[in-house]
This record gives C-alpha cells, structure tokens and sequence, in this order.
C-alpha cells in the first residue's frame, strides 16, 4: 500500500496463530465485558471533556483537531519530545503526527489518565507500525 492510505490507518497489529501453549494458558483477567465496559467509560470522558472545553457538539478524540485536540489532549514535554523525535526521523507526517496524538489520548483514556504521557505517545506509535525508531528513542 502506498505512504498516503497507510497513513489513514491508526492500528496495524499482527495477530500471530493460536499455538497449544497458548490454549493452555489461564484465560485473560480482562473478559469481553470488562473491556466494552473500559471502553464505554472512556467514551463518556471523551465527551465530557469536549463539553468542559465548549465544544458545541460532543466531540470524540477521533473527532478532534487543532486547539481542542491540543487542550484534550495535554501532551507533558517529554510526550511532545518523543513525538517530535519520531517525525524528525521521517516516520510522521503532519496527518500522522495528529492521528498519533489522537490515539495516544484514547490510549490514555482507557486507563484513566488525567494527560497524554510519553508511555501513551511510544504505544500510540508503535500500533502505528512507528514504533520501531521511535520505540528505541522511548527507552
């Protein structure tokens, strides 16, 4: 695919097979329904925050841009430094850079987290098939 549509993609993960060593395992701590219910809440932050910022509609963090999305998300300047490590090495661009900060705030938000962290930031580009320069500057 070409630079421009996979940059329109926010998550690219690789799902290896189901091995016997992994059937064998305990199930997860986190079910289907304690995960939608992560979910939900987070969704209903998203809201919120839009509505405390005075947007005029709810606006969710795959919705927001500009000066909303910089105040949503409260980028801490370590967070602001890995991202701009990562598009000095050419691996974001303007739309990458801001689909990036998206994600890392709803990366933030399914944990319940105030701001965007520099932890939010290196998960946010590593789903986005960024992390492999960017991942080794988090460290």
């Amino acid at each position: 695919m070409s630079g421009p549509l996979i940059d329109r993609i926010d998550l690219q993960i690789d799902v290896p097979p189901v091995s016997a060593a992994d059937l064998a395992l305990p199930p997860p701590t986190e079910g289907s329904a304690e995960a939608a219910a992560r979910v939900a809440a987070a969704r209903k932050l998203q809201v919120e925050r839009s509505r405390a910022f005075g947007e005029s509609a709810p606006t969710l963090n795959a919705q927001a841009d500009g000066d909303f999305l910089d105040k949503a998300a409260g980028l801490g300047d370590p967070a602001r430094a890995l991202l701009a490590r990562a598009a000095d090495a050419g691996h974001l661009t303007a739309r990458g850079w801001t689909r990036t900060i998206r994600l890392a705030r709803t990366i933030a938000d399914l944990e319940g987290a105030d701001g965007v962290g520099r932890i939010h930031v290196a998960e946010a580009l590593i789903y986005r098939r960024v992390g492999a320069d960017a991942e080794g500057a988090a460290g």
